[in-house]
């Protein structure tokens, strides 16, 4: 990839999308043969851990959640150590069982985890649930000291859920230009925050910048499965159905449900219904699959489906409720709000 300059910051050089995505399922099958073979092998199953959760996020291989839950098992049966107890931290975090995480911490604690191994799993829990902000956010600016962009985006997205959009785009945009490796998944993950920060939360969003940082993430990850559905999502509001639909198909093999979804919405609105029935069953049924195994990881998407294009407020609700006892956010009690609003109902849920 060579270096080019768009919306006035330099593109880092990375190792090209595709190949990346090989060598991710190489070394995801490659960790899994060592962790069968000795399971007791230290750092084995965080490597597990660590490439199950790069398929999932940059790859839509959802059914990663369920193969680290595999895992998490199998390895807290032979080890009784602390390494055990922050592996089932980490599972249960990443499914969003975030109660269930804080236990296996506090277990990890008492057996002499390293204090920074519990600390960075506790402020990413608290982060998640929006608690203990202005703690986590001092502590995010110290780590952020490093200039390491793992270090930097964390903070960036904590600003941006506490509304200093300003700052959390220039925190962003110091984690690209000070990035040294190769990799392409970090700058993708930075680029697709930055489509979300000025395509979803500011006030006045700018659909046109949005699309331009989702460009930038599946340039560097074309097989970005959230990027794309981010981006066609915006093509779709521009009136460009033909270029949404461009832009999901090559997805579809994915197991992100909002692939078929999105492309429900998009055939519906070039008249081709029957198509778009197909698409939308297929999306139902990948929602209702996720929600039945992991109940808190998809509660919010779920709820965002059936109370649009799924069609069932009363689920919608019910798992807009879900998701606000669990990780009770401004967003999270926001989107339970409209919800009700939408099914004519009071959530009766805090302000």
């Amino acid at each position: 990839m060579s270096a080019i300059v768009e919306l006035g910051l330099p593109c880092p050089y990375a190792t090209d999308g595709e190949i990346a995505a090989i060598n991710l399922e190489s070394a995801r099958r490659s960790a899994w043969t060592r962790f069968a073979q000795d399971a007791q092998r230290p750092g084995v199953a965080e490597a597990v851990t660590h490439n199950e959760r790069q398929a999932a996020q940059f790859l839509g291989d959802l059914d990663a959640l369920d193969r680290l839950e595999t895992l998490a098992s199998h390895f807290s049966s032979m080890n009784s150590s602390f390494h055990a107890a922050l592996v089932e931290a980490e599972v249960a975090s990443a499914a969003h069982r975030f109660d269930e995480a804080r236990g296996h911490l506090a277990r990890a604690a008492l057996m002499g985890a390293p204090r920074e191994a519990i600390e960075r799993q506790t402020l990413a829990i608290d982060q998640a649930c929006g608690t203990n902000l202005d703690a986590v956010l001092g502590a995010r600016r110290r780590m952020a000291a490093s200039g390491r962009l793992d270090d930097l985006v964390p903070l960036g997205a904590l600003l941006a859920d506490l509304e200093r959009f300003t700052e959390a785009a220039a925190i962003y945009r110091q984690a690209l230009s000070s990035y040294d490796d190769v990799s392409p998944f970090p700058l993708a993950w930075v680029c697709f925050q930055l489509g979300v920060l000025w395509g979803e939360l500011v006030p006045v969003p700018d659909p046109t910048l949005a699309a331009c940082w989702y460009r930038r993430a599946i340039g560097y990850v074309p097989g970005y499965v959230k990027a794309r559905v981010h981006l066609a999502e915006v093509h779709a509001s521009q009136g460009r159905a033909d270029k949404a639909e461009a832009l999901l198909l090559p997805a579809i093999s994915s197991r992100d449900p909002e692939v078929n979804w999105r492309l429900a919405d998009v055939l519906t609105e070039q008249g081709r219904f029957e198509d778009a029935e197909t698409r939308l069953a297929a999306a139902r049924s990948g929602f209702d699959q996720l929600l039945a195994r992991h109940l808190l990881a998809f509660a919010d998407h779920g709820a965002e489906f059936y109370a649009a294009s799924g069609n069932d407020r009363q689920r919608a609700l019910e798992l807009a409720r879900i998701n606000v006892a669990n990780r009770p956010t401004r967003r999270a009690v926001r989107q339970a709000h409209a919800i009700a609003a939408i099914a004519n109902e009071d959530a009766k849920l805090p302000a």
